[in-house]
Parts: C-alpha cells; sequence; structure tokens
C-alpha cells in the first residue's frame, strides 16, 4: 500500500462526516469533530465546494450539504455493482407483497451497510436508507452475515478485546450470547432481531448467496413492534427467504440453502 495523501485524506474525513449528520453542516462544526484547523477546513470545504461535492443552501447561508458530484459517483458505482441493483429490484417486489421495509445489506468489517432500501407505505414505518452503516451484531441482516463466516473470521471482525456497543437495552453485547445466536441462525437459516437496533422496530433476515453459494448479502424485512406478532414473524420469515433466493437466483446461484 502506499502513502496516504494527508489532504486527501482530511478532504474525505469532511465528506464522510456528512454520512452521520442530519444534512448539512457549518465550517465550524467540521473544525470541531474533525480537530483540525480553520484554515485548513476552509480551504478543504472551498475546494470541495468548487468541485460540487458540497453546495451551499441559499436558505443556510454558512451551512454545507452534499453536493451532486456524490450522487453522480453513488449512481455510477450502483449501476456497476449487480448486487446493488438486483437488490433494489428484489426488494421492491418483497415490499410490494408485505407493505414492509425491505433492505439489502453487506458487511463491512464489523458493521453492515444498506445497499438497496425499499419503503413501507405505512404512516408508522421504520426510517433509514441506503448507504446507512450499522453494527452488525445489532440487526437481523448483520446476524445473518455473521453467521456466515468461519470461526476465524469472527474472531478477526469481533475479537474478544473490543466489546460489542448497545444500540437499545436488548442489543447483544456478550460474544458468548453472540455466538449461540449465530449457531442458532445458521440451523434455522434465518436471523430475527428483536428491538436490538431501535426500541420500536423487529426485523426478519435470510442470507444471499453469489453464483459460486457464497454469502455476499442478506435481505431483511423491518417491522413497527405495533404490527408484530409471532404468527406475522413466520409470514416474514418465509418472504424474507423467498426474496433472497431470488435475488441469490438474479446473481448466478443455483444450488440449496
Amino acid at each position: 500500500m502506499g502513502r496516504l495523501v494527508p489532504a486527501v485524506t482530511r478532504a474525505l474525513d469532511v465528506l464522510e462526516l456528512f454520512l452521520d449528520c442530519d444534512g448539512t453542516l457549518s465550517a465550524p462544526e467540521i473544525t470541531r469533530r474533525l480537530q483540525l484547523p480553520r484554515t485548513t477546513v476552509h480551504e478543504l470545504v472551498s475546494t470541495l465546494t468548487a468541485r460540487h461535492y458540497l453546495v451551499q443552501p441559499a436558505d443556510q447561508p454558512g451551512r454545507y450539504r452534499l453536493g451532486v458530484r456524490g450522487y453522480q459517483l453513488g449512481s455510477r458505482y450502483a449501476e456497476q455493482l449487480d448486487l446493488a441493483a438486483e437488490g433494489q429490484h428484489v426488494a421492491r417486489s418483497v415490499a410490494d407483497t408485505c407493505d414492509e421495509t425491505v433492505h439489502v445489506a453487506i458487511l463491512e468489517g464489523r458493521d453492515v451497510i444498506y445497499i438497496a432500501k425499499v419503503d413501507s407505505t405505512h404512516a408508522v414505518r421504520m426510517v433509514s436508507a441506503a448507504g446507512r452503516r450499522l453494527p452488525a451484531h445489532c440487526t437481523s441482516v448483520g446476524k445473518m452475515l455473521l453467521a456466515s463466516l468461519s470461526d476465524e473470521e469472527l474472531r478477526e471482525r469481533l475479537p474478544e478485546s473490543e466489546p460489542l456497543t448497545a444500540m437499545t437495552p436488548d442489543s447483544i453485547t456478550s460474544l458468548p450470547e453472540l455466538r449461540a445466536a449465530l449457531t442458532l441462525i445458521r440451523e434455522q437459516g434465518v436471523a430475527v432481531e428483536r428491538q436490538e437496533s431501535n426500541p420500536d422496530i423487529s426485523c426478519v433476515a435470510a442470507p444471499v448467496r453469489d453464483s459460486a453459494g457464497r454469502v455476499v448479502a442478506a435481505l431483511s424485512i423491518s417491522v413497527p413492534m405495533i404490527r408484530w406478532t409471532e404468527e406475522r414473524r413466520g409470514e416474514l420469515e418465509g418472504l424474507a427467504v423467498k426474496g433472497a433466493a431470488e435475488l441469490s437466483g438474479r446473481l448466478g446461484y443455483r444450488g440449496q440453502g
């Protein structure tokens, strides 16, 4: 790996701040979050604005939001990634059937990243976005993907020395408890999350395989607790398995399980 360019790294750090904000940031907020000199931040945001990676909203002087260039790059990436395009198509089909929010996610390090998402039409529904990143052990898609790893791969991603983050009081924070949950998921072929990433939401997920049979993603259905029952859970598990199988087929998988 070659030497990292500090200026490029800082520019990317600025852009990545917008992944976890509500939409806009001011230069002082960027300065505080990145602990950079004000003059450096001014130069960075000026350059990113000139290249259309950031834009200043007309009604919010002094603040910045992501510009069109990032969307263009993301769109080109999605076009080249069959999994994202096919995942969006299948997620739409599943959502049309159950009228709940459907996600397709991949595993990156200790986290999952949603690469496709279709919303429920209900007024009460899960609020999220494609591109969102969450701790894998707190989500049904994440647990499904972690369950596909070998013991060695799991230890590398989740070493004993690093604690598991809790997102709600029901999040799994013990590695032994997580391993026991993953064993059950391997046996059942589906993963369930009960209010572990959001106290108002439960989810089910099933694995998505590529042409070689490797688990490369997971498809989930998220349901507000006001519509969650054990009977509904069983129905949604079947839909998630069916949707994941369809997506796997679109990726070239022809095997079983």
